[in-house]
């Protein structure tokens, strides 16, 4: 029998910043493993994908928190009259402070979530997010040595925060595996067999799968919530 999902949303105040998120648990005892999941550009917290992951890993006993990126979902101005994504990516060349701080924004997240009774204070923490998921998220997981496993991906080793990325790619010591999409418009395949390549992981393993940039398998969805479980229970 399926077990019980109890769906939960809430606003945190974070260094004079607002930031909404959702959360999806098992039903019953605190869960002892704890899912962060980053959106894409353009998406947010309730995106189809990420309540789908989210239900999915909360039905195999994970507890799983998804936060609203920077000017999206609720923390976008309802007077903005331009897309998330070219919003974004205007935000990702001007603001030096962006990724810095979205690591704040989860680090302090985290911080409820282990605290707050919702799951085991010593919970094993893993990471899963794509695209804007992984240009905020990998500098995240290098960042935070709660998270002790992660899935990346549809992003390469380019854009305005490339040094960076690469910079913590290779401090990345954690399981790690990495999507991408053959016919990526967007981030092309040889940068993201470089980021890839710079992951200072032993245990990383590559996905690759045709189609563009958003079209991620529902098979590659499971493979990837396999292997975080896998190695999240490894962990323990």
């Amino acid at each position: 029998m399926e077990q019980s999902i109890v769906e939960r949303t809430g606003v945190i105040s974070v260094a004079g910043r607002n930031v909404p998120w959702a959360a999806w648990l098992p039903a019953g005892p605190p869960p002892d493993t704890l899912v962060l999941i980053g959106h894409g550009a353009s998406g947010d917290k309730h995106e189809g994908y990420v309540v789908a992951l989210g239900r999915s890993l909360a039905a195999r006993g994970a507890a799983c928190v998804a936060i609203d990126g920077p000017i999206h979902g609720e923390r976008r101005d309802g007077g903005a009259t331009t897309m998330p994504f070219f919003d974004f990516a205007a935000r990702w060349s001007s603001d030096a402070n962006l990724t810095d701080s979205m690591i704040e924004d989860w680090r302090t997240v985290l911080d409820h979530f282990l605290s707050d009774g919702s799951v085991n204070p010593k919970a094993q923490v893993g990471y899963w997010g794509l695209s804007m998921g992984t240009i905020l998220g990998l500098p995240l997981v290098a960042a935070e040595p709660r998270i002790t496993a992660c899935v990346l991906g549809l992003m390469g080793n380019t854009g305005p925060t490339k040094d960076r990325i690469a910079s913590d790619a290779r401090t990345l010591q954690i399981p790690t595996m990495f999507l991408v999409q053959w016919n990526d418009q967007l981030f092309h395949r040889r940068d993201a067999f470089e980021l890839f390549d710079l992951i200072g992981s032993s245990d990383k393993t590559l996905i690759a799968t045709p189609g563009n940039h958003g079209d991620v398998t529902p098979e590659t969805f499971r493979r990837s919530a396999e292997f975080l479980m896998n190695r999240l229970a490894k962990s323990k």
